[in-house]
């Protein structure tokens, strides 16, 4: 049986009373009514609205009428009185009217959430309100000018920050979500979250277990070669011994030729079978866990239901033109991320109305539309949920945003001019910052950004911002898909397994010991123009050092902008999905530590703390306790592996092609995008790129034809392994300067690893 809502303990539809459903039906109404009318305001005379406002209306007004509810009877019949008019091209709907109408929703919100032993109270103390609400829609369908009721009065700025009855919370019970459609045959299941987030751990666990097969099948598939190998050595010993003489020695080795044929044979089966059930195995497992992920997901336009409400009402508040565009609604979301979005992106709306669009008179001086435009954004990418806040407003002015940094003593002046701009809007983050000289019922305080920041710290997601000054701003949150899974970077240290979710990880490389340059004790690289300090994984997790290290030092560059840095480890283990277990509050706090997790074999992992290891190396940076980096050869292999980098956008592909081409023998790094590659190749040596067509920022045409117009990298060869098969995308890549090109639907393991050697020979040189 599909999940397809969640109830709780109470909200089976035939343990309902007639007046719980009718809340329920007036909550999902005054949605449509809300929507609706947001429509009309700029559309007044939209047929299909007014149909939608005129119907939720009379559904309202026949629920109430059911449950003897007259003070929303009355209500509903008089705005359905004014939208009657308004289809018959009666009344012309303006600005005033929607105020009403939409007053009139809240109101009706209102009436529908009193408990029950209060209900009385809209008939008799309640009563001046609903009459004055009634009489100023009754005086606008007669051309008066009427009031407008408070909670919709434009201008009053403490009704529109106010969260509307479409956009209120859920119930307290948080484990119900109801909507009732009607429908008496629709099978519903109570789940209660506590147990839906079991069942989505349980599947988590089998979705990690099932990838333990795929090793275990390697190493029969290495026990197969091995009797390959024993085969033919005694094929040799037996064509060594004269046939002519029947001795015990020949007899002995055609039996045990016979029996190891038998052996190869059978092997040979179970390797089949091992590999059909491993396929099927992973193929269960992630069914299972998108079933039980999806119980868990909803919409993003569910969460954002009262954002075009808040907008339109804080707009009109600030004297502002205002449209809202939500993009993505149907992108899913997972529960618990959903829930915690309501109050980050409030925040980002109001700053985008109050801090970044521009008075009209203003913005047609800019030469802009008089209406300003906010974006709100959400999207899978790469494995990670992309919420972006984008306005067309003024910009942050970089140098305000200097002074108000210096002014408040968090930085000396001289200091301040060596600040980036992507470093100083990091101060927008802390606390108590503001660019406001006065209070304000909006904003001026300081609390906005640092509670998104706080948030998406919480859900172990990153906040970016960027912005343009008479172009706009623009916020992006990168957040996991799922909180139960995350995928992470394992590395290995002092022969410990640790794991750092990708969020947090500004690059991986593999750093030259010549490229370490040493200032004031603290040892360094240049990336990207940059100066990186450098600690190693042992010293900040109390390891031991070791003896000496290889040419090649393994780095984890990790950082939030202000802070960078190269975290030295022992070596890399790859990607990996891992199932998040939490610590058990009884250890407390662990210091660089947040959660664990299990791997394939079911070893423990412990996942670090990304905020708390950029402490420690900040303190260690600091108070100059860092420890010198040993150069020289050490443990590893003198003779330098054939170096490769993938570039792709797809998590998928990008892991599937690094794992075929560490398998035989060479060493792989990765790049998330072009742009990425570029940098990359720049700053690191490789033997050869392999790249995707497509990729934001920049795309693999570009990338190559960039590398070949830079001597330093014109020799070395590109492979474009790409999903366009037409001759003209082949000639478009070849004309770039690759070297080899390979389409994604054809290519099989073996073929991309014979194009590797082919282009740059065996993986040991």
């Amino acid at each position: 049986m599909r999940c397809a809502a969640v109830w709780g303990e109470d909200m089976d539809p035939d343990n309902l009373s007639m007046l719980d459903l009718f809340r329920t039906e007036a909550e999902t109404q005054a949605q449509v009514l809300t929507t609706g009318l947001l429509a009309l305001e700029r559309e007044p005379t939209a047929a299909a609205e007014l149909e939608a406002c005129m119907r939720a209306a009379h559904s309202i007004k026949g629920a109430a009428r059911i449950v003897g509810l007259d003070s929303g009877v009355r209500l509903a019949h008089a705005m359905e009185d004014v939208l009657v008019a308004a289809q018959g091209h009666v009344l012309a709907l303006q600005h005033e009217h929607i105020d009403l109408l939409l007053g009139a929703t809240d109101l009706l919100g209102r009436i529908a959430q009193t408990p029950e032993s209060d209900i009385a109270h809209w008939d008799d103390a309640g009563k001046p309100e609903l009459d004055v609400c009634i009489a100023a829609l009754a005086g606008a369908l007669a051309g008066q000018a009427a009031a407008a009721p408070a909670s919709a009065a434009p201008g009053v700025t403490s009704a529109v920050v106010a969260t509307p009855v479409a956009a209120a919370a859920p119930p307290s019970d948080a484990h119900a979500e109801p909507r009732f459609n009607g429908r008496a045959n629709d099978r519903v299941l109570r789940v209660t979250a506590e147990n839906l987030n079991r069942l989505l751990s349980l599947a988590g666990e089998s979705l990690v277990q099932s990838r333990w097969v795929r090793p275990f099948g390697e190493s029969v598939l290495r026990l197969k070669r091995l009797h390959h190998q024993l085969g033919t050595t005694l094929e040799v010993a037996r064509q060594a011994t004269d046939p002519r003489q029947d001795s015990p020695a020949l007899r002995a080795l055609r039996d045990a030729q016979l029996k190891l044929s038998q052996c190869e044979h059978l092997l040979a089966e179970r390797l089949v079978e091992l590999e059909m059930f491993d396929r099927r195995s992973i193929n269960l497992a992630h069914r299972l866990y998108d079933e039980a992920l999806a119980c868990r997901m909803r919409p993003f336009a569910d969460g954002v239901e009262g954002m075009p409400r808040l907008v339109r009402d804080l707009a009109r508040a600030l004297g502002r033109q205002v449209r809202l565009d939500i993009i993505g609604g149907t992108t899913q979301v997972d529960r618990d991320v959903l829930l915690q979005l309501d109050a980050p992106l409030g925040h980002l709306l109001r700053n985008a109305i109050d801090h970044g669009i521009e008075p009209p008179e203003a913005r047609r001086a800019a030469g802009k539309p008089a209406e300003g435009v906010i974006r709100l954004e959400a999207r899978h990418s790469a494995g990670a949920l992309h919420i972006i806040v984008t306005d067309d407003g003024r910009g942050i002015d970089v140098e305000r945003v200097r002074a108000a940094v210096v002014a408040r003593g968090l930085t000396a002046a001289a200091a301040s001019t060596a600040l980036s701009e992507t470093e100083l809007l990091e101060f927008l983050f802390l606390p108590g910052f503001t660019m406001k000289e006065t209070v304000t019922e909006v904003s001026g305080r300081g609390v906005g950004l640092d509670v998104v920041r706080d948030m998406v710290k919480q859900v172990r997601g990153v906040v970016r911002v960027s912005s343009q000054p008479g172009v706009g701003t623009r916020f992006q949150l990168q957040l996991p898909v799922t909180l139960s899974v995350a995928r992470a970077l394992l590395w290995e240290t002092a022969g410990e397994p640790y794991a750092l979710p990708l969020a947090y990880i500004v690059r991986t490389l593999r750093l030259p010991t010549s490229s370490l340059r040493a200032l004031e004790g603290r040892q360094h690289f240049e990336l990207d123009g940059r100066q990186i300090g450098l600690v190693t994984a042992r010293q900040l997790l109390g390891k031991e050092q070791a003896p000496a290290r290889g040419e090649d030092l393994p780095v984890i560059v990790v950082g939030d902008h202000l802070h960078v840095y190269g975290l030295i480890v022992d070596r890399f283990l790859g990607e990996r999905e891992l199932v998040v277990q939490p610590l058990d509050p009884l250890l407390g706090k662990i210091k660089d530590v947040v959660a664990a997790a299990l791997m394939e074999d079911g070893s423990p992992v412990l996942i670090v703390d990304a905020d708390d290891i950029i402490r420690s190396m900040e303190k260690l940076a600091t108070t100059g306790q860092l420890d010198a980096i040993a150069r020289g050869p050490g443990a590893m292999s003198s003779t330098p592996r054939k170096r490769v980098l993938v570039v792709d956008d797809s998590l998928t592909v990008r892991e599937l092609e690094r794992k075929l081409i560490s398998n035989g023998g060479y060493e792989v790094e990765v790049a998330v995008d072009g742009m990425d590659g570029w940098n990359a190749v720049r700053t690191g040596h490789f033997d050869l790129v392999v790249t995707d067509i497509d990729m934001p920022r920049m795309d693999g045409i570009e990338l190559v034809s960039m590398m070949t117009r830079d001597p330093a990298l014109k020799a070395v060869p590109v492979m474009i392994v790409s999903y366009k098969d037409r001759e003209e995308d082949r000639r478009r890549g070849l004309e770039a300067g690759a070297a080899y090109y390979l389409t994604k639907g054809s290519f099989h393991d073996q073929r991309l690893l014979q194009a590797v050697v082919d282009l740059i020979g065996e993986a040991e040189g």
